[in-house]
């Protein structure tokens, strides 16, 4: 009995910290649905008065984007600010061929009188971090926008987000990520839609309530004074604007969350590159978890619960260890269940964290609703895609706990970027992609080793006790089996073309 003992008292905890999880997202729904009724009456710039028009620097960090720079360049080109104010910076670390198409392309730019400058490090240290650092040296901005290569700012951008910081209190304006090829797969789909309740429920939700959020690394602009004040960029973590972004808070600074500026950007369309986007996110999320816990808890700047949002924000990629743990040990608690009478009314109690996904449920419908609209045809889509986001999340969870245990004990990758494809529609093909990587990692049989295993814990709900089977976790397995079997497979197939 003490296996079992240690078992269920794991499970136990496991189940706790996802409920835990669930109440703070459905705080996050509250703070949502109040801040919809809220009057803003922000200061902002006139840009009628030109003397009120602030110098920009535009920052747009590349790495290897043969597919994606030209769209990038003309995109940025055409972002609408006086021409005397605006500088950009191509910050360039390729190793390619693209470094020369991208320097012509430059050049040719400058010529119509923009101020853009080519960059290229001698020194390749600290990846993204240590690009924007040594930028930001030379930039000539009081503001700093930054660009991820696959992003696409709409022409009005600059002019919908500068104004904000005549709040000399505001180091940062974050605006929502937008989705160009959101319809292009299920794997698409299913990125976005877990993307837009980050943009909409978390990010609304915590900042209504001037509690720490983060800016997201792109479509984005901070005051240079911030960055400066705050450490400036460090490279420490696989996530350094998480990080920047807690130190900054921590020093008081306020963030604005635009939900209604949308900055359109290009999803992962192969599963090796939302593995290796989701590797960096969630290792970055333990290892920022490691080197601020300690600043938050002993801030004596921030109140109790923004504290708690705080650490339980750090702890998100975390979840999915939890996750992941509630899986293997479902099956033996099964067997547990069936084959100890006097534990009956134990897992009458644990019945009880089916409302974590309940919670979930009602917290993403709000999200949807608010994206797509209501109405019975569209309740029906979005349970579709709840339980097949849910499935496919559930299939990334040895790849993320992995991810998030090597954050936590403080071993250091390499930050691996994702590559971009330059896909928007259906007709666009990504195969041929010089910076797909085709050696496969030994984790996918491991997953494939865990479709079987669900397959057999569909297939114990009718062997296990002597009352005909008991299908209490049957729907949790049958998720499982077809999330595992999907990143198994996707990822198999991937390597295949």
């Amino acid at each position: 009995m003490i296996l079992e003992t240690i078992a269920i008292v794991i499970y136990s905890i496991a189940l706790l910290l996802i409920f835990m999880y669930a109440l703070a997202q459905l705080n996050l729904l509250f703070n949502y649905v109040k801040s919809k009724n809220k009057k803003l009456n922000d200061e902002l710039f006139d840009f009628n008065n030109a003397a009120e028009i602030p110098q920009v620097t535009i920052q747009l960090p590349v790495y290897n984007e043969m597919y994606v720079m030209k769209r990038l360049l003309d995109n940025i080109a055409k972002l609408e600010y006086p021409k005397d104010k605006l500088e950009i910076q191509v910050l360039d670390d390729s190793t390619d061929d693209s470094v020369k198409t991208t320097a012509a392309h430059v050049a040719k730019l400058q010529k119509t009188g923009l101020d853009i400058k080519h960059i290229q490090r001698e020194k390749r240290q600290g990846f993204k971090a240590g690009a924007l650092k040594e930028g930001l040296e030379i930039a000539k901005g009081e503001f700093v926008a930054i660009f991820d290569a696959d992003f696409l700012p709409k022409p009005d951008w600059l002019l919908r987000t500068i104004p904000y910081f005549k709040n000399s209190e505001i180091g940062v304006v974050q605006t929502r990520w937008g989705h160009i090829n959101r319809n292009y797969s299920l794997l698409t789909k299913v990125q976005a839609f877990a993307l837009d309740a980050h943009f909409t429920l978390e990010q609304v939700g915590r900042n209504s309530k001037n509690h720490f959020i983060n800016f997201n690394g792109t479509a984005g602009v901070w005051r240079k004074e911030c960055i400066i004040d705050a450490g400036n960029w460090e490279g420490d973590t696989l996530t350094e604007d998480l990080d920047l972004s807690y130190r900054a808070q921590l020093k008081n600074w306020k963030f604005k969350y635009l939900e209604d500026v949308e900055t359109p950007a290009e999803l992962p369309v192969i599963i090796s590159a939302a593995r290796s986007q989701q590797f960096r996110w969630n290792k970055g999320g333990a290892e920022n978890f490691r080197k601020m816990l300690k600043r938050v808890v002993s801030s004596k700047n921030i109140s109790f619960k923004t504290k708690i949002h705080g650490i339980l924000h750090l702890l998100n990629s975390s979840m999915f260890f939890s996750i992941f743990v509630v899986a293997i040990l479902s099956i033996p608690m099964l067997y547990i269940k069936n084959e100890y009478a006097h534990l009956k009314t134990y897992f009458i109690i644990m019945s009880f964290f089916v409302i974590s996904t309940l919670i979930f449920f009602i917290c993403y419908w709000v999200m949807y609703k608010n994206i797509y609209g209501g109405g019975l045809k569209n309740f029906v889509k979005y349970i579709g895609l709840f339980f097949t986001f849910f499935s496919i999340a559930m299939g990334f969870s040895l790849h993320n706990t992995i991810a998030v245990l090597e954050g936590h004990i403080g071993k250091k990758s390499e930050f691996v970027r994702t590559p971009k494809f330059n896909i928007s529609t259906l007709k666009d093909s990504w195969k041929g992609n010089v910076y797909i990587k085709k050696k496969l990692s030994i984790n996918v049989i491991f997953e494939g080793i865990l479709m079987l295993y669900f397959a057999f814990g569909m297939y114990s709900a009718f062997i296990v006790g002597d009352q005909g089977g008991d299908f209490g976790l049957f729907p949790f397995h049958l998720m499982l089996f077809i999330g595992f079997g999907y990143v198994f497979f996707k990822s198999l197939s991937s390597k295949m073309d």
